[in-house]
């Protein structure tokens, strides 16, 4: 079944391939005066886009990927570079033959496909079909061309749908030195997002422990010492303090790194963190294996700033955490159903986005004005 539904994938993206090469050979006739025009080439990227999400290609891999289809990397651009426009029109002039040879395959599949239901409707009832009577031999015979005819035709679409992928990486993918330069980049900007997240880590347990478990603990010792001066009724209340200062500090501990992540698992570290909550979490884990750690590490703590988020700020009744593998990939995704208006820049959220971009992950915040708001994080497994 796997493989039926490849062959019909590809039949559908062939199929679709015809009907988009119809349409940019008009966009291209139309385009010609105004060549160098930034509308056309913002026009010629956005198609050659569609083209890559039709043949199921990763953004990532070609050099319209400024922009991608889907998700926009933390921290990537928000422009394209002007070379991507003439870029993209060589392509889409380039792959108008290849539209061009599967629409013929497609007629032909489609002719053949006619020509063998009336062949057999002519024989079922008895009828000669082109001054050809039915007999063993002769329909043996035109069942084995027509099987030959149609594996013929299915390897040319497979062939046209290889073709058209290996175009588009060949004329949209970048040149080795420019690819370079890019991953050069891509690794200094998410080294020092990686600093500035770990320093902002930093600056948030300082403040947990100053503000919280210190003054617990200065407290305590106050408490303590009256006690000590004649005042043994004190001595319950040092107790009870102590024991808040004992959960601060394992609140802390856990936020730092939670223990629990290398012995349960992310499934039972996200429970506790549900637990925790004061709103509403459903959690769903669908992880046919552990990832790596640093993938759980990060996948947990999406969740954790996520449902903190949530919880203080959006007005949330119930918030919904999936996590689960698709392809390559381990997706993280957190909606409440709050007021929206989530800042992507806000220092939590940013570094959460350092975080997933440091292993060459993909980040989203969908926050609009009322609500809801969705948390996608995307990290490599594979």
């Amino acid at each position: 079944m796997p493989h039926v539904a490849d062959g019909a994938r590809i039949v559908a993206a062939v199929t679709l391939g015809v009907v988009t090469a119809v349409l940019e050979a008009a966009f291209l006739l139309l385009s010609l005066p105004f060549l160098g025009n930034p509308n056309v080439s913002a026009g010629a990227v956005r198609l050659a886009r569609l083209e890559a999400r039709r043949l199921r290609l990763d953004p990532a891999l070609l050099r319209l990927a400024s922009v991608p289809l889907d998700v926009r990397p933390a921290g990537g651009r928000t422009d394209d570079d002007p070379t991507d426009g003439g870029r993209a029109l060589r392509y889409l002039a380039a792959r108008l033959p290849a539209g061009v040879l599967g629409g013929l395959i497609l007629v032909l599949l489609v002719y053949g496909a006619y020509i063998g239901v009336d062949l057999a409707l002519a024989w079922s009832s008895g009828q000669p079909y082109d001054g050809m009577h039915r007999s063993l031999s002769l329909a043996l015979s035109t069942a084995v061309v027509g099987v030959v005819l149609l594996f013929l035709d299915l390897s040319g679409l497979a062939g046209v749908y290889a073709l058209e992928r290996r175009l588009a990486r060949r004329l949209l993918a970048p040149d080795p030195t420019e690819a370079l330069h890019r991953r050069i980049a891509e690794l200094a900007e998410s080294r020092a997002g990686i600093v500035a997240a770990v320093d902002s880590e930093r600056r948030r347990i300082e403040r947990d422990l100053h503000d919280g478990l210190q003054q617990r603990l200065v407290a305590l010792s106050m408490l303590i010492g009256r006690s000590r001066r004649g005042r043994p009724e004190l001595l319950d209340q040092a107790h009870q303090e102590a024991q808040r200062a004992l959960a601060e500090l394992r609140e802390v501990a856990w936020r730092v790194y939670p223990s629990g992540l290398d012995s349960l698992g992310l499934g039972e570290a996200l429970s506790g963190v549900a637990e925790r909550s004061s709103v509403p979490v459903r959690v769903t884990c669908d992880l046919p294996e552990r990832p790596a750690m640093a993938v759980e590490t990060a996948a947990y703590f999406v969740v954790c700033e996520a449902v903190t988020n949530a919880a203080k700020h959006s007005g949330a009744g119930l918030i919904t955490v999936d996590v689960r593998r698709c392809g390559t990939m381990v997706v993280v995704t957190v909606r409440d159903d709050g007021s929206g208006g989530a800042n992507a820049s806000g220092g939590g959220l940013s570094g959460l986005a350092r975080r997933v971009a440091a292993l060459d992950g993909r980040f989203q915040v969908d926050s609009p004005a009322g609500g809801p708001t969705t948390i996608v994080a995307e990290l490599p497994c594979g």
